[in-house]
């Protein structure tokens, strides 16, 4: 593969197309998270500066094409992706993943911010938030008649009425009926990311019959192409290449 190429990652899709990467590509990352260490690629770690900085290092390393396989939630950088592309010339490819549907047995209940998710928690003593880091932001928020706990990357200490996880998926269905059990989950809170290392809990939610609440997806930026399966965008991606 001789064309020079930015992966702008963090997924677990992202994690497996640098896998396959040759020595000239290069994976981005935020810097949440573990860094890998063992990839075949370049590995590069932090922010552009916006649009126009991530243009500039496009320039700069003479990259010919841009490949957005960040998370459906990610739409600020999703949209410097894309604007990024275009003030350089060149094409940009995204992963969209699907989210997940809901099935027979499921009671899930849309919400569009913070504030309509506290709202529809009303009800609830037990919530478990699967969303990131967000939730630490409002631990002094915190309801007398609820317990929360928050899984996210990065553990940090408890305070009062919450318990922080550290963990990073892909975890397993009884890993997740012992969490559920342990805690007295009685609602699951959680973005629609749509991937299957991190579904099992929603089929647990499905078991109990705890309802799930869903923080909607944010509108993304159309790019030159869209691909809602990796093997699709792989494959793309070598007759590109040849």
């Amino acid at each position: 593969m001789s064309s020079r190429i930015l992966l702008l990652g963090g997924t677990t899709e992202a994690l497996r197309l640098a896998r396959r990467m040759n020595p000239d590509a290069i994976y981005s990352l935020a810097g949440l998270g573990r860094v890998p260490d063992d990839l075949p690629c370049q590995v590069r770690v932090g922010g552009f500066g916006g649009a126009e900085g991530l243009a500039g290092y496009i320039r700069e390393q003479g990259i010919e094409l841009l490949l957005d396989l960040t998370h459906p939630y990610a739409a600020q950088i999703s949209a410097n992706a894309a604007r990024a592309a275009e003030l350089s010339g060149i094409a940009c490819w995204a992963l969209r993943r699907p989210g997940w549907q809901a099935g027979e047995g499921d009671d899930w209940r849309e919400v569009d911010d913070w504030a309509g998710l506290v709202k529809a928690l009303n009800d609830f003593q037990r919530p478990l938030f699967t969303l990131g880091r967000e939730p630490l932001e409002h631990l002094h928020e915190i309801p007398l008649h609820q317990h929360w706990t928050v899984r996210c990357l990065t553990a940090q200490q408890a305070v009062p009425r919450a318990e922080i996880i550290g963990a990073r998926g892909p975890f397993a269905l009884d890993e997740e009926r012992a969490l559920f059990a342990r805690l007295g989950t009685d609602v699951l809170i959680s973005k629609n990311g749509g991937s299957a290392s991190t579904e099992p809990k929603l089929q647990v939610a499905r078991e109990l019959g705890v309802p799930v609440v869903l923080l909607r997806r944010p509108e993304l930026p159309a790019v030159e192409r869209e691909f809602a399966q990796l093997e699709d965008l792989w494959g793309a991606l070598q007759r590109r290449l040849v």
